[in-house]
């Protein structure tokens, strides 16, 4: 089975057209609306890491009923190559074979595949999704970076403080950074589309993989940190003088998703193994995340290697991650954060959803796991 997606959606989040997440074979748009066990699918191909969710509608939300998570660092050496490496593509290759099976034996009939930096900007990016297509059978859409920032908002958003009037979201990646102001949900709007809620959004042109080969990983001196920081900060000027222009109001926080901050957040909990139950949804203060990233970088690398919420394949990257969230918080200052182990997978499911009329959002809907 052959699992199509459209690769020229333009339009944000939305995907009412039928462009951007379409209905796959053996389906119309009136059987999934009809049908609540409909099983959906959302797939993440970021520069670090290959992710997919497959879920149905619940009362609550959505259920996820089957997940899966590869780190294949599909964007290695893209930096100075601006190539994606035969290597790379090989072990992405074997990543996306494993999400078409298991996309074929959860029997999904709608879903949207989306490929982020490194397809975007590698001088052979569309050939490597053409290859995916012929190899694989799946269709991916390379998505431009406002859409990345606005499905990032839709998928944790929830999770902002309701009396904050205002909110910094970001999203560390491999390649790319997404970082948005989101603005107070107004009192009875559910709706899943977050853009009436963001003011000023940014995307990065850095991540872990990228300041990681730009300045080391493994042994990482509070020089070349602070050098980390500083080179970080200095991008984000002109997003922070954009977002300066939105007063900083009552309840403001902090609202960060990606591996960096939960990984943060594991060692603050002194896990043994990651466990997202504990992770999403937690609130830290600045006090609490200052420690837990003081604690990661007092590691070696042997050490962070050996760390159940870290592992080998990201032992050389957290440090990296830890300099851009620092840099963040240098730019906006807040008391608190709050730690969010979802994101852009859940707010393409949601998108979907909600388009089909097969799940009315309603405040504090939450994807669950099986």
């Amino acid at each position: 089975m052959e699992l199509r997606v459209s690769t020229n959606d333009r339009s944000g989040v939305k995907a009412s057209d039928g462009a951007a997440a379409q209905i796959l074979p053996g389906a119309s748009r009136e059987d999934v609306a009809r049908d609540a066990y409909t099983t959906y699918a959302a797939l993440d191909l970021g520069t670090n890491n290959c992710r997919l969710l497959v879920a149905r509608p619940s009362r609550e939300g959505f259920r996820i009923v089957d997940a899966f998570s590869r780190i294949v660092r599909l964007g290695e050496g893209l930096s100075q190559t601006r190539r994606l490496s035969a290597p790379a593509m090989a072990r992405t290759l074997g990543a996306l074979d494993v999400c078409r099976d298991k996309m074929e034996q959860r029997g999904v009939s709608r879903a949207r595949l989306i490929a982020t930096e490194a397809c975007r900007i590698a001088e052979n990016g569309a050939e490597f999704i053409e290859t995916v297509r012929a190899k694989v059978g799946l269709s991916l859409e390379i998505v431009d970076r406002e859409t990345e920032a606005h499905l990032a908002a839709a998928g944790c958003a929830s999770l902002a403080d309701p009396e904050a009037e205002g909110v910094v979201l970001f999203d560390i990646g491999g390649g790319s950074s997404e970082i948005v102001w989101l603005a107070r949900q107004r009192r009875g709007d559910r709706s899943v589309d977050s853009r009436e809620r963001v003011r000023v959004w940014a995307s990065l042109r850095l991540g872990v993989v990228t300041i990681a080969e730009k300045f080391g990983g493994i042994d990482v001196t509070p020089a070349l940190y602070e050098d980390m920081v500083e080179h970080v900060f200095g991008r984000l000027a002109p997003f922070a003088e954009r977002a300066a222009q939105e007063a900083r109001c009552s309840r403001f926080h902090l609202l960060g998703t990606s591996g960096t901050v939960t990984t943060i957040a594991g060692v603050h909990l002194g896990l043994q193994r990651y466990e997202r139950r504990r992770v999403d949804g937690l609130w830290m203060s600045a006090e609490e995340t200052t420690r837990a990233i003081e604690r990661l970088r007092g590691m070696s690398y042997d050490e962070r290697a050996a760390n159940g919420c870290i592992g080998v394949e990201r032992a050389d990257l957290v440090l990296a991650g830890c300099a851009i969230f620092d840099a963040i918080r240098r730019a906006f200052p807040a008391d608190r954060v709050r730690i969010a182990d979802r994101g852009l997978r859940e707010g393409i499911l949601m998108q979907m959803m909600a388009d089909d009329g097969v799940w009315a959002p309603a405040s504090g809907a939450t994807a669950r796991r099986s």
